[in-house]
Formats: C-alpha cells, sequence, structure tokens
C-alpha cells in the first residue's frame, strides 16, 4: 500500500501552471527522487502535498486518507514530515529541545514518551554527543543532521526532503547519503535534490517535472536516459542524446 498517492494534482497561479495534473506514490521505505531545472514546479509540488499551499484540483492520500482538504498541521500529525535546505531549527536551543518539539508537536508526544523518543532519534541521526550544544553553534552538516532529526522526532510516515544536500561538500554529502539511506528503511520519502549523484544514491524511482508537468517517471537509469530529461535537465539536446 502507497504511504502517499497523488492523483491528477493541480495549481496555476493566473497564466503560471505549477502543478498540470501530477501523478505519483510512494510506499514505506521507497524514495521517490523529483528532479527537473529551476522553475519546473518542484517545490510547489512539496507545498502542496504538505498543506502549505492549497490544490486547485487532485487528490493528496497519505497512509489510506484523503488529506487533500486538511491544513497543514493536521497533515503533520497524520504522519507527514518535512526537512529543508536551510535548516529550520531554533538556533538558542539545545539539540534536544529541537528535536523534542518536533515530538511533542508533530508527533503529539508529551512527558517521558516524548523524551525517549527525541533521545532516541538524536543518537540515531548521530548527534548524541552534542545534545545540549545550541543548534546555532552547529557546523552545517550537525545543522542538517539536526533538521532530519526534528522531522523524525513527529514520527513521520511521509518524509519531504526538500534539497537538502545542498550546501554540503563532497564528503558530507556521502555522510547524508548513508543517513537518508537508513532512515529510508522505515519511511516513505519524497526528495527534491540538485546534487544528482546523492539522489541516485538513494532514490528508487525518479519522477522529472517541467512547467509543472510530469515527463518522465520510472527507474533512475531509464529517467536520467530519456532524451525529453536530458534536453530539459541536463541541456543535451534530443539528436545528442540519440548519438550517445
Amino acid at each position: 500500500m502507497s504511504v502517499l498517492r497523488v492523483a491528477g494534482l493541480a495549481k496555476r497561479y493566473g497564466a503560471i501552471v505549477v502543478a498540470d495534473g501530477v501523478d505519483l506514490d510512494v510506499a514505506r521505505g521507497e524514495c521517490l527522487g523529483i528532479i527537473g531545472p529551476n522553475g519546473a514546479g518542484k517545490t510547489s509540488l512539496l507545498n502542496l502535498i504538505d498543506g502549505s499551499v492549497r490544490a486547485d484540483g487532485g487528490t493528496v492520500t497519505l497512509a489510506g486518507r484523503d488529506v487533500t482538504r486538511l491544513p497543514q498541521h493536521r497533515r503533520v500529525r497524520l504522519g507527514l514530515a518535512r526537512a529543508y535546505q536551510v535548516p529550520q531549527a531554533f538556533p538558542d536551543l539545545s539539540v534536544y529541545e529541537n528535536v523534542l518539539a518536533g515530538a511533542e508537536f508533530g508527533a503529539g508526544l508529551t512527558g517521558g514518551g516524548a523524551a525517549r523518543a527525541a533521545v532516541e532519534v538524536i543518537e540515531r541521526v548521530g548527534l548524541g554527543a552534542q545534545a545540549d550544544r545550541l543548534a546555532g553553534a552547529l557546523p552545517l552538516l550537525d545543522r542538517k543532521r539536526l533538521e532530519l532529526a526534528r522531522a523524525l522526532g513527529a514520527r513521520p510516515k511521509l518524509l519531504l526532503l526538500d534539497e537538502i544536500a545542498g550546501g554540503l561538500t563532497e564528503l558530507e554529502v556521502g555522510e547524508l547519503v548513508g543517513l537518508l539511506r537508513a532512515i529510508k528503511q522505515d519511511v516513505a520519502m519524497a526528495w527534491i535534490e540538485h546534487v544528482a549523484h546523492a539522489l541516485l544514491a538513494v532514490a528508487d524511482r525518479l519522477l522529472a517535472l517541467n512547467f509543472g508537468a510530469c515527463v518522465a517517471a520510472g527507474t533512475p537509469a531509464a529517467v536520467m536516459a530519456d532524451a525529453r530529461v536530458r534536453e530539459i535537465y541536463l541541456g543535451v539536446a534530443p539528436d545528442a542524446a540519440a548519438v550517445g
């Protein structure tokens, strides 16, 4: 059963179409990578899925429940979490306090249950030794780890990742990829990313967007070899793609 199912999702702002009948689904233990050039509608799609933007048409189903008309905070309580390129942690709170907030306000946990969940997640992402450190004092990779921990603290069924590898060194990207592979076992994951090799190291399937519409979907190898994707996303003309 799909954790996330999107059918015919549509959104436009006047003449600008940001979602043009998008269909997708993601199962537990699976990562769907979403690619496309700037302005393709990738972030708009995540905004429609998480409820921060209301769709004009189509449906969003989370763990079998239609959440299309539910506000963002209700979707969070039903199992949706999101991590961003620019970490959203509270800089003047400790790592532990940040993750505890995710457990309390995201998952609705209280007392000892929330505390145990926060400690477990902090250890899982490799921040156990820094639990008492202020979030604002962390280096970038650890702020990315904390961003994931805050999301995981909400006990999500679906994890949306919005260019989370951005700004990292190659070595740091490798560490992040290892962490995401481990996290993927327990959740459904939809990931927008411009660091293509990081995405390809984790994604089971790809969805390519352009002007809000799906131009290709399937295995990473098939999508990256698609002539339309090579032209739109990689800048390779169709005849050049055919040559090889």
